[in-house]
């Protein structure tokens, strides 16, 4: 009979070496990557748009805040954009270039102010609406007068 013996096995001691990247190594990368980032973005902006921009009114010529604006093509009833004007009653969107009509809309409710308080019992209800054409990518400013 013969013993076959084993010899146990001594675990190997690995030493682990961390060196610091150069900064310019890491700098580099970091550049490839956003300059990727913005080619990809820039895209998206290639794409051609036209831009309907326009102004609210109120009765007295003045720029109204806060006026429901409803954009959506002409013959057809269901709205494709609504938007709310600004501050200084501007809104702007952007639409698919081509030649096409557009029906703008507005709403809006006002109370009046009489003696420097805003009389709320007195509310107003303003409407107003306007046609556009786009024949391209081009800008078409508009003035939505409410009445």
């Amino acid at each position: 009979m013969t013993r076959t013996t084993t010899k146990p096995r001594l675990k190997k001691k690995t030493k682990t070496v961390t060196t610091k990247r150069p900064a310019h190594i890491v700098a580099a990368v970091l550049g490839v990557a956003f300059l990727i980032s913005t080619v990809a973005a820039k895209d998206d902006h290639l794409k051609p748009y036209g831009l309907i921009f326009g102004t609210a009114y109120g009765p007295d010529d003045r720029p109204l805040y806060g006026v429901r604006v409803i954009i959506h093509l002409a013959g057809h009833k269901s709205p494709h954009w609504e938007l709310m004007s600004d501050h200084r009653g501007e809104f702007a969107q952007r639409v698919p270039p081509g030649p096409s009509d557009y029906e703008i809309s507005g709403e809006a409710v006002i109370a009046p102010i009489i003696d420097g308080k805003p009389q709320s019992s007195k509310k107003k209800q303003l409407k107003g609406s306007t046609r556009v054409h786009l024949d391209k990518d081009e800008r078409q400013d508009i003035g939505l007068h409410l009445n």
